[in-house]
C-alpha cells in the first residue's frame, strides 16, 4: 500500500483514534467495535499506518485550564541554526513544555525555536524559560503570555459525514 493511499478500513481507524479515547481496559476493543471490525484488525491496521509514516503518533490533548494549569506560555527562542537540535531536545525535555517546533525566522522576528510552557502562574512560566535558556545555553528569547483561547480543537481528517 503506498503512504498516501488509505483503505476505508484505514480511514475508519484515523477516524476512530482522531477523536476521545475510551477511558477503560480495553480501549482498542471499544474503538474498534465504533470501526465495526475486530480488535485485532484495528490494532494491525494502526500499527500499519505507523509503520508506513502515514500516522506518526497519537496521544492525548490536555485542556490545561482543566487540569489545574493557570498559565501558558509560548516561549520564542532565537537560537543558532546550527544548535537547534540539541536546544530543541533540551526544551522538548522538560516536563512543563507540550510543544517545541523550529520555523524559520521572519525579517522583523529572528526567533526559530518555539515552545509551549505551561505552569500555575505567568511566575512560574518565567521562571522555567529561565531553566530552559540555562539549559540550553539559549538567552536570546521572548515570552509571549496566552490572553484568551479563541479555539482548541484537533484536526478531524475523516469527519463522521464524509462519504469519500
Amino acid at each position: 500500500m503506498a503512504k498516501g493511499v488509505l483503505t476505508e478500513l484505514e480511514k475508519k481507524v484515523v477516524q476512530a483514534v482522531q477523536g476521545d479515547i475510551p477511558v477503560c481496559g480495553r480501549p482498542y476493543l471499544e474503538l474498534a467495535r465504533e470501526a465495526g471490525v475486530g480488535e485485532e484488525e484495528f490494532i494491525r491496521a494502526l500499527e500499519g499506518l505507523v509503520e508506513r509514516g502515514v500516522m506518526r503518533r497519537f496521544g492525548a490533548t490536555l485542556r490545561h485550564q482543566k487540569s489545574g494549569y493557570t498559565a501558558n506560555a509560548m516561549v520564542a527562542w532565537k537560537v543558532p541554526e546550527e544548535r537547534v537540535e540539541e536546544a530543541g531536545r533540551a526544551f522538548a525535555e522538560h516536563g512543563s513544555v507540550s510543544h517545541c517546533y523550529r520555523r524559520d525566522p521572519a525579517r522583523d522576528w529572528p526567533y526559530n525555536v518555539y515552545t509551549m510552557v505551561h505552569a500555575g502562574s505567568a511566575a512560574d512560566c518565567e521562571a522555567i524559560a529561565k531553566e530552559l535558556s540555562a539549559r540550553a545555553g539559549a538567552r536570546d528569547y521572548e515570552i509571549l503570555f496566552s490572553k484568551r483561547e479563541f479555539k482548541k480543537t484537533s484536526m478531524a481528517y475523516f469527519p463522521a459525514d464524509d462519504e469519500g
